[in-house]
Protein backbone atom coordinates (compact mmCIF):
# COMPACT_ATOMS: atom_id res chain seq x y z
CA UNK A 1 0.00 0.00 0.00
CA UNK A 2 2.97 2.47 0.88
CA UNK A 3 4.75 1.70 -2.17
CA UNK A 4 1.41 2.82 -4.28
CA UNK A 5 1.27 5.98 -2.14
CA UNK A 6 5.07 7.02 -3.18
CA UNK A 7 4.54 5.90 -7.07
CA UNK A 8 1.41 8.18 -7.21
CA UNK A 9 3.63 11.72 -5.29
CA UNK A 10 6.27 10.51 -8.04
CA UNK A 11 4.25 10.41 -11.19
CA UNK A 12 2.58 13.34 -9.73
CA UNK A 13 5.43 15.41 -9.34
CA UNK A 14 6.77 14.20 -12.30
CA UNK A 15 3.93 15.71 -14.75
CA UNK A 16 3.82 19.08 -12.65
CA UNK A 17 8.04 18.73 -13.45
CA UNK A 18 6.84 18.91 -17.07
CA UNK A 19 3.89 20.78 -17.41
CA UNK A 20 6.39 23.81 -15.65
CA UNK A 21 8.95 23.11 -18.62
CA UNK A 22 6.44 23.36 -21.83
CA UNK A 23 5.09 26.67 -20.11
CA UNK A 24 8.43 28.25 -20.03
CA UNK A 25 9.12 27.08 -23.32
CA UNK A 26 6.11 28.57 -24.51
CA UNK A 27 6.72 31.64 -22.69
CA UNK A 28 10.99 32.08 -24.48
CA UNK A 29 9.11 31.18 -27.84
CA UNK A 30 6.38 33.93 -27.18
CA UNK A 31 9.06 36.68 -26.31
CA UNK A 32 11.08 35.40 -29.52
CA UNK A 33 8.38 36.34 -31.81
CA UNK A 34 7.34 39.84 -29.75
CA UNK A 35 11.25 40.61 -30.10
CA UNK A 36 11.05 39.75 -33.65
CA UNK A 37 7.88 41.70 -34.55
CA UNK A 38 9.61 45.03 -32.71
CA UNK A 39 12.56 44.35 -35.03
CA UNK A 40 10.36 44.79 -38.04
CA UNK A 41 8.44 47.16 -37.08
CA UNK A 42 11.44 49.37 -36.18
CA UNK A 43 12.88 48.57 -39.23
CA UNK A 44 9.59 49.95 -41.17
CA UNK A 45 9.81 53.05 -39.42
CA UNK A 46 13.65 53.63 -40.76
CA UNK A 47 12.68 52.01 -43.85
CA UNK A 48 9.42 54.85 -44.00
CA UNK A 49 11.11 57.58 -43.40
CA UNK A 50 14.31 56.86 -45.52
CA UNK A 51 11.70 56.25 -48.75
CA UNK A 52 10.35 59.95 -48.05
CA UNK A 53 8.25 61.52 -50.52
CA UNK A 54 8.79 57.98 -52.91
CA UNK A 55 6.21 55.98 -53.67
CA UNK A 56 7.58 53.16 -55.24
CA UNK A 57 10.46 52.79 -52.06
CA UNK A 58 7.55 53.24 -49.78
CA UNK A 59 6.16 50.53 -51.14
CA UNK A 60 8.72 48.49 -50.83
CA UNK A 61 8.84 49.11 -46.28
CA UNK A 62 4.87 47.95 -46.59
CA UNK A 63 6.37 44.20 -46.89
CA UNK A 64 7.89 44.63 -43.10
CA UNK A 65 4.87 46.16 -42.08
CA UNK A 66 3.26 42.89 -43.73
CA UNK A 67 5.35 41.02 -41.98
CA UNK A 68 5.20 42.60 -38.73
CA UNK A 69 1.80 42.34 -38.54
CA UNK A 70 1.58 38.67 -39.28
CA UNK A 71 3.66 37.96 -36.24
CA UNK A 72 0.35 39.33 -34.04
Amino acid sequence: MLFKQYICIFTIALVAAGCGSAERQANKSQVRVNDERLSLIDEYQKCVKKAGDNQEEADTCETLRKSAEALQ
